[in-house]
């Protein structure tokens, strides 16, 4: 029961996930820049405060308790995860939800395995898994392999999306299609996000303190003793590193506002101000559930690289079908389609060959457990 609600979570944060940027299409008349920082502001600033007074009891006497280096490593990770969310943006609206989506995702799954690894591998932290250590076991060597598949599968998309712009370039063919479609900027921006996403990762670490006063509260509070994780526990570290993206954001936006004279946007009547504002409020909103129902997925899975690599499975699979819903792929070749479609299926093979992988470590971990338990008695 435990493992199919930590499914079920990760597929309602897989889809808020893959789902958020459809709102912002609704918004009229406004630059990207100016809908961008706005639905910022709820996904980064009045959000997760909101979502942690309802969840972690007495949240604010948590961060105040923290120590004050704890505090800035966890703001800084989330500063560079900005950066990279940020791209995430700019590499949707260039490359489209369903190509960008999938390049971008493909690319976080990969560096969000790999940068941890590689840095745990100089810097030892009990209970994570090093490079060396992936290396030197079957489960690591399968989700190596895995990586290796899903950088496969980005390259096979990368394609897609030339054969799609050589596609847009014929006659007739851009009048339907996203206008702001630009493959060689969106590829770039889209490297850039999917190396800094997994700086958040790294957040989630630095603030872990917090995490845990939260879920020892909970737990006297419950008079829990059976090692349970708190549901909610990380929504309290959330406030610090989204308080990072808001800041790598905030002043991108304003520079972008400040350079393309934009700032009229927020206050123009002859847009629909109202509905702008409502649509750019609920695609910041959706955007932040993505984390909240992550926690809630992990709580329950209990493995952190199985709860991301099923999580970015999920917003891959339902960025696609929004990509179809939305026609970006209407005229483009058969050709092109059809690589794309090859291109998801191999990042979702790696995406099975990384789960089950992890699989197989839990199960090694537990067999372990239950040999030296054996031993004791």
């Amino acid at each position: 029961m435990q493992v199919i609600l930590g499914v079920i979570f990760h597929f309602i944060g897989g889809f808020a996930s893959g789902s958020f940027y459809i709102p912002y299409k609704k918004v009229k008349g406004w630059a990207w820049e100016s809908f961008w920082i706005v639905g910022g502001l709820f996904s980064w600033l009045i959000v997760p405060p909101i979502a942690a007074f309802l969840t972690v009891p007495n949240f604010i006497d948590i961060i105040k308790a923290t120590n004050g280096g704890i505090l800035a490593l966890t703001y800084f990770f989330g500063l560079l995860w900005g950066i990279g969310g940020l791209t995430y943006g700019l590499g949707v609206r260039y490359l489209g939800v369903s190509l960008g989506s999938t390049i971008i995702l493909g690319l976080c799954s990969v560096f969000g395995a790999l940068v941890p690894a590689v840095y745990y591998q100089f810097s030892p932290t009990e209970g994570k898994d090093s490079i060396g250590i992936l290396a030197s076991n079957t489960w690591g060597q399968i989700v190596l392999i895995g990586i290796v598949v899903c950088v496969l599968g980005i390259v096979i998309c990368g394609r897609a999306g030339t054969l799609k712009e050589r596609d847009l370039n014929k006659e007739g063919a851009a009048e339907n299609e996203n206008k702001d479609y630009n493959f060689g900027l969106g590829i770039t921006v889209a490297i850039v996000s999917g190396i800094l996403s997994a700086c958040f990762a790294f957040g989630i670490d630095a603030g872990a303190a917090m995490a845990d006063a939260a879920n020892e509260t909970w737990r006297a509070a419950n008079n829990i003793t059976d090692g349970s994780n708190f549901l909610y526990k990380n929504n309290v570290t959330y406030i610090i590193i989204l308080w990072g993206g808001l800041t790598t954001n905030f002043v991108w936006c304003m520079i972008l506002n400040a350079r393309n004279k934009t700032f009229s946007n927020y206050t123009d009547s002859k847009t629909p101000l109202l509905k702008n504002y409502i649509f750019s409020a609920l695609a910041g909103t959706t955007w932040f559930l993505q984390f909240f129902f992550y926690g809630m997925g992990e709580s329950k899975l209990g493995n952190g690289a199985s709860s991301w690599i099923l999580h970015m499975a999920f917003i891959i699979l339902i960025a696609n079908v929004w990509g179809l819903i939305l026609k970006e792929w209407k005229t483009v070749s058969k050709k092109a389609f059809s690589t794309l479609i090859l291109g998801i299926a191999t990042i979702t093979l790696s995406v099975l060959l990384v789960g089950y992988g992890n699989n197989l470590k839990d199960k090694e971990a537990a067999a372990k457990a239950k040999r030296t338990e054996a031993v004791k008695q």
